[in-house]
């Protein structure tokens, strides 16, 4: 429906249902009694396949030609507000954006928590006016200078804003206040309700999302929350800030994966206003955003924001003696004076172990996988499930040796090595070892020594010594992002020690002491990292031996007008066969993701573009989609950094999305063909059931 309006009375909506696999929408009457209740985005209740089923407005106006009047069902009841329509309309690109086509993921992430039925009318807050002018004209803002350097940010529609890690946001955020109504996207919910508090102490309306989206709606002063804040709906923004954009608890883990970030940026330029992404560590993406448009402290300030930060070399040791408790990590630990911290991403006891008597790797008599070892000593296989006794398979012996030990291993030799209780914290859950302690909230800030995986730097409050046990396995990590993300783990670290003045230490323990993430803390310099990644990650230095562009890609992504290279590699189904498998089973995902343009023979090459890739209407139930990229390094091999597997999707869907991510990049793709699915064997074989699409950088 284009606009509102109505012919002989009768008022058509579009209504989306809430109903997950049901991605089309449906046109009902409005009834008269509630035509001045339903507008583009209120929340309604249709009468749908025999049964009343929730939905929203995505569409108002006069009855179609198509469909007779007298067909059409009236809506059955208004159930309450929900997105307003610049959200909606803002869910439709994140929708092309991500490459789902769905429009369902996306509203509910921008509906109330309740239904709400009546908008309150939010005064602004008594010193919003006053401080709005004092900023503009003199630089102060809410009792805090502004520099010229963020005034000026502002006025040219935002950018990035570096900060230290012990540095408060909120100035940033009080500067962008002063300007009007705002947003708030902050990924620590802890931080979020202390900075809503202390806005709250400054004399402004402040709405905490999701529970205060009323409030929101009604026009409070400055609307914050977690990623779900960027869909809130407020009237008249004037600034969008998003705190930590680094962060990647700001992207969605369930698919659609949208990223806060970007789409705050989208809403920015759709509303004419600013944009301002505060972060210790800004990313490529932000910086290419960005251009020219950022701000940094001062080098000394921000020196002194970072705490001391001590490097263990380990490349001298001898390679069947590497223990990961050094000789600094253990006159740290017997410093009873000192509160540590160790860090090291492996839960479990043992993720590697060897035979003492035959020197084999331990592996699954099953799928010939490694196995790992769980805290109560049994091995089990994470590929197949397959557990038994802690033995070799090969000859028996129960005498093991190991080679890359877990997190409950270490808290054995921590606590040995330190002579105090050692607790250990992972994701799942906290244990905790000696005196008889618990893992609870009280026994955690009770410790003195704590050992986990990187869930222990948001478990613990305050430390001394802050220990990452073996680095390296972040930084060599198999991700795209390993490099950013391993420093926002010295960040996070960084914040947990406070700043320099505070004698706070935080040990690195590397066999690469030069590696750019490493000097970066070091010189308390993320440009270093941003720069490196910018070059790495450049098209042009795709394959070859150094980087030869230093410029960060284009911003925004190319996802959906850039074109792909479609390779139909030997070997795959002609189209012949995939619609005959379509016909007799319902399942054309070959035909429906190849353009009919292109050259179906093997070999053939032709031009894919992404607007092709929609998920197909059925979901396969059986087949399992494996969906893989591969990175031509210096080395002229082939590195895979991205992995997903999901059960019962359109391969197309996932398509889109993969290719998003490199695209993002900047990357060329070229595609490879699909592989056809044949009876179910064993996991690996090309006729495994698997369907398998790689991505090839060239």
């Amino acid at each position: 429906m284009s606009s509102a309006g109505a012919t002989d009375g009768l008022l058509v909506a579009t209504v989306l249902p809430d109903l997950t696999g049901l991605d089309k929408s449906f046109d009902y009457l409005v009834p008269p009694e509630l035509g001045d209740l339903v507008q583009i985005g209120s929340m309604v209740r249709i009468p749908l396949a025999h049964r009343r089923t929730a939905g929203w407005v995505v569409g108002l106006g006069v009855a179609s030609t198509e469909v007779s009047a007298d067909r059409l069902v009236p809506i059955a009841k208004w159930s309450g507000h929900g997105p307003s329509a610049d959200v909606i309309d803002l869910a439709r690109w994140a929708a092309q954006r991500w490459g789902v086509g769905r429009l369902r993921p996306f509203l509910v992430s921008a509906s109330p928590p309740t239904m709400v039925r009546a908008v309150p009318d939010v005064r602004r807050g008594t010193a919003a006016a006053s401080r709005r002018d004092a900023t503009v004209g003199g630089g102060a803002a809410l009792g805090a200078v502004v520099p010229d350097a963020m005034v000026r940010l502002l006025a040219d529609g935002g950018g990035v804003v570096r900060i230290g890690p012990n540095d408060d946001a909120l100035d940033a955020v009080r500067a962008a206040a002063a300007h009007g109504r705002i947003i708030v996207v902050h990924p620590v919910h802890d931080s979020m309700l202390r900075m809503a508090a202390r806005l709250r102490a400054d004399g402004l309306a402040v709405a905490v999302m999701p529970h205060d989206w009323a409030v929101a709606a009604g026009g409070a002063d400055v609307v914050i929350g977690g990623r779900g804040a960027v869909w809130a709906t407020t009237p008249q923004v004037a600034a969008i800030v998003v705190i930590d954009e680094h962060d990647e608890a700001l992207q969605e883990e369930r698919s659609p994966t949208w990223h806060a970030r970007d789409v705050a940026i989208e809403r920015a330029r759709r509303a004419a206003v600013p944009c301002l992404l505060v972060s210790p560590c800004p990313t490529v993406s932000a910086l290419a955003w960005s251009g020219r448009r950022w701000v940094r402290p001062q080098t000394a300030e921000e020196r002194s924001s970072w705490p001391i930060v001590e490097v263990v070399d380990r490349s001298d040791e001898e390679p069947w003696r590497r223990s990961l408790l050094t000789s600094p990590l253990i006159a740290a630990l017997r410093d009873r004076s000192r509160k540590v911290v160790c860090v090291h991403n492996t839960p479990g006891r043992a993720r590697l172990i060897a035979c003492r008597s035959c020197r084999s790797l331990l592996s699954c008599e099953r799928c010939q996988a490694a196995v790992n070892q769980r805290d109560d000593g049994r091995l089990v296989c994470h590929r197949c499930g397959t557990e038994r006794p802690p033995v070799c398979q090969r000859c028996g012996s129960g005498a093991l040796a190991n080679v890359r030990p877990g997190v409950a291993r270490l808290r054995d030799d921590l606590e040995a090595a330190a002579g105090r209780p050692v607790v250990a914290i992972t994701a799942s859950a906290a244990t905790a070892a000696g005196r008889g302690t618990s893992g609870s909230a009280d026994d955690l800030a009770a410790a003195d020594v704590h050992v986990g995986t990187e869930a222990v730097l948001h478990r613990v409050r305050e430390a001394d010594v802050v220990a990452f046990l073996d680095f390296d396995s972040e930084l060599f990590a198999p991700r795209y992002r390993a490099a950013e993300q391993a420093f926002a783990l010295l960040v996070r670290a960084a914040r947990l020690l406070g700043p320099r003045s505070g004698g706070g230490r935080l040990m690195i323990q590397t066999f690469e002491p030069a590696h750019v993430v490493v000097q970066a803390a070091v010189l308390a310099d993320p440009g270093r990292v941003a720069a490196a990644e910018a070059s790495a990650h450049s098209p042009a230095s795709v394959g070859q031996g150094r980087p030869t562009s230093s410029r960060p890609p284009a911003w925004p992504p190319p996802m959906i007008t850039t074109a792909c290279w479609f390779e139909l590699i030997p070997g795959t189904s002609s189209a012949r066969g995939s619609r005959r498998r379509r016909d007799r089973r319902g399942r054309g995902y070959e035909s429906r993701s190849i353009p009919p343009d292109v050259d179906r023979r093997p070999g053939a090459v032709g031009p894919l573009t992404l607007s092709s890739l929609k998920p197909a209407p059925v979901a396969t139930r059986s087949a399992r989609w494996s969906v893989s990229f591969n990175q031509r390094c210096s080395e002229s091999a082939p590195r895979c950094f991205c992995t997903t597997r999901s059960a019962s999707a359109p391969v197309c869907s996932r398509i889109s999305h993969i290719v998003s991510i490199a695209c993002s990049a900047g990357f060329p793709i070229r595609i490879g063909g699909l592989l056809h699915s044949a009876s179910n064997r064993r996991p690996g074989s090309t006729s495994s059931g698997c369907k398998t699409v790689t991505f090839v950088v060239p």
